[in-house]
């Protein structure tokens, strides 16, 4: 099982979005939190720890989380997506985003999920 954190700022769109869409893929554990102090979810040492993988929404997000737990990012792989705030809560547009940027870093799920589907591949 692989455990992928997606980080934004508010945790009320980009993040959660991204949560709910590969909350689903087979092989992935998903959770979500913001690095801004009025986030829905606050971005935790446990959840850093608990991550295999970090999806930041924005270099401002990485750059933040790299001064808030330097010591719990050893070993941790920080992707940046560079997605924009400019989507609604599970927007087509972001999903699509998601799909083609997240996917290539989870390629076992994403042939699982294929396969799941009954696609070709």
């Amino acid at each position: 099982m692989t455990n992928v954190l997606f980080v934004c700022s508010a945790n009320r769109l980009r993040s959660p979005t991204a949560e709910q869409v590969f909350s689903t893929w087979p092989g992935v554990e998903t959770d979500s939190a913001g690095v801004s102090s009025g986030a829905s979810v606050l971005l935790s040492s446990e959840q850093v720890d608990w991550a295999d993988i970090i999806f930041v929404m924005e270099k401002t997000h990485r750059n933040k989380l790299v001064r808030q737990f330097p010591r719990h990012l050893k070993n941790k792989r920080v992707i940046c997506l560079d997605i924009p705030d400019d989507y609604a809560f599970m927007d087509p547009v972001l999903v699509q985003l998601l799909e083609s940027r997240v996917s290539r870093f989870l390629p076992r799920a994403k042939s699982a999920a294929r396969k799941q589907r009954g696609d070709a591949g």
